[in-house]
């Protein structure tokens, strides 16, 4: 099979730079696992939008489960040029999310996306998030540095303390009454009058935080201080707590399964390996009408603790075919029920409406 690429100029761009921020990422995370994991290579994976008529993607994945709880770098396109009946152009993403083994090394989640319509109008969607299962303020202030130097001169259109602030409310979880990371970054809707502009600015900030997330982990690994069992209880009521947010609360996930069912596994590579069933459980009575239902399917797709724990549910890929099923069916059954998923300020109308 073979990907047909969109026909748009600024989508052929896009392509270009989303694969080159994958390739970096993907050495640099390369890098750390060489000196501090095993070094396993990163797997590639690819997937096809019918049979590739329509485009696709090709995920990394991690191999090096010494240093890597799960690590996935994923980049897509997909396109619509040959259908008449959609108004969405393309969109060209590359999306990733890394957990580490080591508790005392924050996850990082990075988006950056071109949509284009068939109008012509296009806007890029930008997101870096530090997700710490045991916050360092430390870790904190040199990842919100790092976005904010390489945010300068976003244009007129936005302004940094917006691109924080939106970033706060879309990874707040209500029921929780927390937020899901210690510091989010949110661009959505971004674009100006110079497109070659936009793209250095979705450039510079993606590029900018992969190098300091790559120190940052770098740095976490040469520390040899010793970890105690309630390290890892606290990661792992923290990756819990993750998969409830990606789960039940992420617009960017949710709108992925519902617009196809043939990345299943890729879309949900951001999900940790293992979960707290009990712990999610406990969080059904929190849950507005219908959410608790659709909580209540995601645990029955959940196995049970493995036989070594008594808590530790393992999310292989079977689990996460199972859990997108239940999604879908969810919204399928109660649409209304998308109107409780997150956003920022703005929501674009091919994510409200899953083009």
């Amino acid at each position: 099979m073979q990907r047909i690429a969109a026909k748009s100029p600024q989508a052929e761009r896009a392509y270009a730079l989303v694969v080159s921020l994958q390739q970096q990422f993907v050495e640099c995370m390369q890098g750390v696992s060489r000196s501090a994991g095993s070094g396993r290579e990163f797997e590639p994976a690819e997937w096809f939008r019918a049979e590739g008529k329509y485009g696709g993607g090709t995920r990394y994945v991690a191999n090096d489960s010494d240093f890597f709880n799960q690590a996935s770098v994923n980049v897509s396109q997909v396109q619509y040029d040959a259908d008449e009946s959609k108004a969405l152009a393309s969109a060209t993403a590359l999306s990733s999310i890394i957990h580490p083994h080591n508790p005392s090394a924050p996850s990082v989640h990075l988006h950056v996306s071109w949509t284009e319509m068939k109008t012509g109008r296009g806007y890029w969607r930008v997101m870096a998030d530090l997700n710490p299962a045991i916050e360092n303020p430390q870790h904190t202030a040199r990842f919100k540095a790092a976005l904010e130097t390489a945010s300068h001169d976003m244009g007129v259109t936005v302004s940094l303390e917006t691109a924080f602030a939106q970033g706060d409310r879309y990874f707040y979880i209500p029921t929780l009454e927390r937020h899901r990371g210690a510091c989010h970054f949110y661009l959505e809707n971004y674009y100006t009058d110079n497109a070659e502009a936009d793209l250095a600015v979705a450039e510079r900030i993606i590029s900018g935080v992969i190098d300091s997330y790559a120190s940052l982990l770098s740095e976490v690994a040469s520390n040899k201080a010793l970890l105690s069992a309630e390290d890892f209880r606290r990661q792992l009521d923290y990756h819990s707590l993750y998969f409830f947010q990606v789960l039940t609360l992420d617009r960017g996930t949710t709108s992925g399964l519902l617009v196809h069912d043939q990345n299943d596994v890729g879309i949900l590579g951001s999900l940790p390996l293992h979960v707290d069933k009990a712990l999610i459980r406990s969080w059904l009575p929190k849950m507005p009408t219908p959410q608790e239902k659709l909580l209540q399917s995601l645990l029955d797709c959940l196995p049970a603790p493995e036989p070594s724990s008594d808590s530790k549910s393992l999310i292989d890929e079977s689990a996460k075919r199972a859990l997108a099923t239940a999604v879908r069916s969810h919204y399928k059954q109660y649409p209304e029920a998308l109107a409780l998923q997150a956003s920022g300020e703005i929501i674009p109308p091919t994510v409200a409406n899953h083009q």
